[in-house]
């Protein structure tokens, strides 16, 4: 079952920039839009309530792949640095890069900008090295890039996002070499669309709600265009209430259940590729 209190105490650290767990396996499992956490320096800075900020970003992604040997969790707020964005766009100043959003009650200052810019430098040395090390332990590895996404953004009481458009699964594949990766993808798929819960199965589909654009799967495929694959792995918010943030426990419990379960599957195709 989730751990409730050590969920919730991942959701408020705002001390941390991420935790790091490592173990003995070729996959990888990141939750780097769980964080609220934002820095002292900016909070009165934000012109967004918590709940707004809470809105767009992942929470309860870190208890998904709680079960992952290796994982990585971020701490702090994508609204501070959003470290799926490339380096010049990762800190948001315009509301075309949030939603419409406007994050910042006046323009932020330089050197604030430039300090919230320290953690995505920081963060993509941590992650190469890590990578590295994984690499250099088991020849290849797959990191999947655990994400959430909204699909009633006309209000608590409107109709939700098509079915059609919105996947419960969505996986994205844009900077992946696919011909490269297609037995590893679709070990994935098979495992995720395989997986029984409450008398049915998941919808889960590639490329249709989002693509996989993100930075963290780019810089992935570009330092190891040989040995690693990444996914991009949207989880569409009916695990919660993305309006009140409540989580459907049982819900996160099966989800967590699910990612545990692709941890097999992958490394059987990893090691068959050797």
């Amino acid at each position: 079952m989730l751990d409730r209190a050590g969920e919730k105490r991942q959701q408020v650290d705002e001390h941390g920039w991420w935790t790091v767990h490592r173990g003995d396996i070729p996959i990888v499992g990141t939750a780097i839009h769980d964080g609220h956490g934002l820095r002292a320096d900016l909070r009165s800075l934000v012109a967004l309530s918590d709940d707004k900020r809470l809105r767009e970003e992942d929470p309860y992604t870190a208890c998904i792949i709680q079960d992952l040997a290796n994982r990585v969790i971020v701490h702090r707020s994508r609204f501070e640095v959003d470290l799926n964005r490339a380096r010049d766009g990762a800190v948001y100043v315009d509301p075309s890069q949030a939603w419409g959003l406007s994050v910042w009650q006046d323009a932020l200052p330089r050197e604030l900008h430039e300090r919230s810019l320290v953690l995505h430098d920081e963060y993509y040395r941590m992650l190469r090295s890590m990578l590295l090390s994984i690499e250099r332990r088991h020849g290849s590895f797959v990191v999947l890039d655990v994400h959430s996404y909204n699909h009633r953004r006309d209000g608590p009481d409107a109709a939700p996002s098509a079915p059609a458009a919105a996947p419960e699964i969505n996986i994205g594949t844009h900077s992946m070499d696919r011909s490269r990766w297609a037995d590893v993808l679709e070990t994935l798929l098979d495992t995720f669309r395989r997986f029984e819960f409450r008398g049915r199965r998941f919808d889960v589909r590639e490329n249709v709600a989002f693509q996989g654009r993100g930075e963290q799967t780019r810089f992935i495929h570009e330092h190891f265009p040989q040995t690693g694959c990444a996914i991009a792995i949207e989880f569409k918010k009916f695990f919660m209430d993305e309006w009140t943030g409540e989580p459907d426990f049982e819900m996160l419990d099966v989800l967590r259940a699910l990612m545990a379960s692709t941890v097999p599957d992958l490394v059987r195709a990893l090691d068959a590729r050797r």
